[in-house]
């Protein structure tokens, strides 16, 4: 089966496209772009320069992947709109999976930016299962177990070294494995937000008078 995969939760988007046959993934291509507040803009190019890259186009594809988060709110909207939309025109199952289990491998746990001085974590076993998290903490109030994966910027504030780690293709088809062995035990594609947005309706308004 060839997967197109997609993760706009951190501020390096990457859409691939791998081959899955039993047992194996084979990554075709991958494009990783720094997109900071441009997923809009970027994704479907990378989607489209992934597809042509493996020589494939879309119609090749039988099933979509897509990375929930925790993320930034926007950011993760393209992704999943983009992921939900693209499995829709060819009538191919998409799947979502949580972006920090698509970064490294193994006993670790991750951990990404999540912007206002906060990172997101989750922890993983010696078998790379998810055993705690996904959470939001300032990195100085963590005191998360080692070792320590993804965004290196935090060392200092983690107290730790933090071995530099992305999301990857490869990763998102690991995470998404059971989900693609059986496609009908995938829920919708929600994104994975762990707390309010910044922009909240207002609770009052001015009166509006005319003369």
């Amino acid at each position: 089966m060839l997967v197109l995969a997609l993760d706009t939760a951190t501020p390096t988007l990457v859409a691939g496209v791998a081959r899955r046959t039993a047992g194996a993934v084979e990554v075709l291509a991958e494009r990783a772009v720094p997109s900071g507040n441009r997923h809009a803009e970027l994704l479907v190019p990378a989607v489209r320069e992934a597809l042509a890259a493996a020589g494939l186009t879309l119609a090749d594809v039988g099933a979509v992947v897509a990375g929930l988060g925790p993320g930034p709110f926007t950011g993760l909207r393209v992704g999943v709109v983009t992921a939900a939309a693209l499995a829709d025109a060819r009538g191919v199952p998409a799947v979502g999976v949580c972006s920090l289990d698509a970064v490294g491998s193994g006993r670790r746990t991750v951990v990404t930016d999540a912007r206002r001085r906060e990172v997101y974590w989750a922890a993983y076993d010696d078998a790379g299962a998810r055993v705690d998290g996904p959470g939001v903490v300032r990195p100085e109030e963590a005191g998360l177990p080692g070792p320590l994966v993804g965004d290196p910027r935090f060392a200092d504030r983690l107290g730790a070294p933090v071995e530099p780690a992305e999301v990857t293709t490869a990763g998102l088809l690991r995470a998404a494995a059971p989900l693609l062995d059986d496609p009908s035990s995938a829920g919708p594609l929600v994104p994975l937000y762990l707390r309010r947005p910044d922009a909240v309706p207002p609770t009052s308004f001015k009166p509006v008078t005319t003369t």
